[in-house]
């Protein structure tokens, strides 16, 4: 697929102040989303829970994309219509999540690389055949004593580039998705300090694979303070600093950035994207959001048909305060109208 044709893909997910949702939890992620509501993870209740999601009406004015995981991308809604061909026919681009997971990274301890390159063309091509569009691969960068090595970023650079060519060449859009873990006890400007290596490291290795940027999108987390620092940084600040170290290390070729919500509660990964789309920056500034999507509806549904309505209410109205922020319009006061 032409360059053009990629960055057609990718500018269409976010534009509108639309982001994306990310449903690609793995079996083992969800079976923990399933526990902490009492629902049995079976593939049944993984297939019906998304369905609840993807039959939403109207989310498709807030959500331009959606990352799927392996089993959901082969399963179909209630009516039997594929979940992709679903998607597609509201608008929202289908995309899949193709890494294998991070896994212990060699004389590198505490320090991890993300896996899945062997046979990864094979899979690209099965999954476009099932209807993906754009691909995700999560990079996991840790704060520490002497954390991040530049071992550790080298080797997830590199992997990222490989992962992404590859997609490109299979006429998909890459997320490249190098993240900076917030569970540390670092402070913001430790955190802007590791996010400006990772990003600069990452964008070196693009350029070396020869990935077309406007073909790509970037999911990265917030320069943001680590969970254990007691000085936590608030929105203004967070804001200021993501916007000043994407537009040092971030080409302006890239359609969209969608922020991660790395552990964020719903409102705060709200509120955060809002006060960056205050400050701007040369392109989209939107959401990836898993949990900060779904945690109010994941609850609301509790695993009964009978609470389907409600949850969607939950979702759509987590979408919608989502894409206000893009557009830098959101308030504290329209989280009052949040469905019972």
């Amino acid at each position: 697929m032409a360059a053009h044709d990629l960055n057609a893909i990718a500018t269409s997910i976010v534009a509108d102040h639309k982001g994306i949702l990310a449903a690609d939890e793995s079996t083992g992620t969800i079976k923990k989303r399933l526990d902490s509501i009492g629902v049995e993870s079976t593939e049944e209740t993984r297939r019906a829970y998304r369905n609840l999601l993807f039959t939403t009406p109207g989310f498709e004015e807030h959500v331009g994309g959606v990352i799927l995981y392996d089993e959901t991308l082969r399963q179909a809604s209630d009516d039997g219509t594929p979940f992709a061909e679903l998607l597609a026919s509201k608008g929202v681009v289908p995309g899949i999540k193709v890494d294998t997971g991070a896994k212990p990274l060699a004389l590198s301890p505490g320090e991890t690389v993300t896996e899945g390159l062997d046979g990864l063309r094979e899979r690209l091509a099965e999954y476009f055949e099932l209807g993906a569009r754009f691909a995700k691969w999560r990079a996991v960068i840790t704060i520490g004593d002497g954390l991040p090595t530049t071992n550790c970023l080298h080797a997830n650079a590199h992997a990222l580039a490989r992962y992404a060519a590859l997609v490109q060449e299979a006429g998909m859009v890459p997320i490249v998705e190098p993240e900076v873990l917030m569970d540390g006890d670092n402070t913001i400007e430790r955190c802007y300090e590791v996010t400006a290596r990772t990003l600069h490291l990452v964008y070196d290795e693009l350029d070396r694979a020869d990935v077309e940027l406007e073909g790509t999108l970037l999911k990265p987390n917030m320069v943001i303070s680590g969970k254990g620092c007691p000085e936590q940084a608030d929105a203004q600040r967070i804001a200021e600093l993501t916007v000043d170290c994407f537009r040092r290390h971030v080409p302006a070729a890239v359609p969209g950035i969608v922020f991660l919500s790395g552990g964020q509660t719903e409102v705060q990964a709200t509120e955060n994207l809002d006060a960056i789309n205050r400050v701007g920056g040369a392109w989209p500034l939107s959401f990836s959001y898993g949990r900060a999507l779904q945690q109010s509806a994941l609850k609301a549904w509790g695993g009964e048909a009978a609470n389907v309505e409600a949850a969607q209410a939950a979702f759509l109205h987590r979408a919608r305060m989502n894409s206000r922020a893009v557009a830098g319009e959101w308030e504290a006061e329209l989280e009052q109208a949040v469905p019972a």
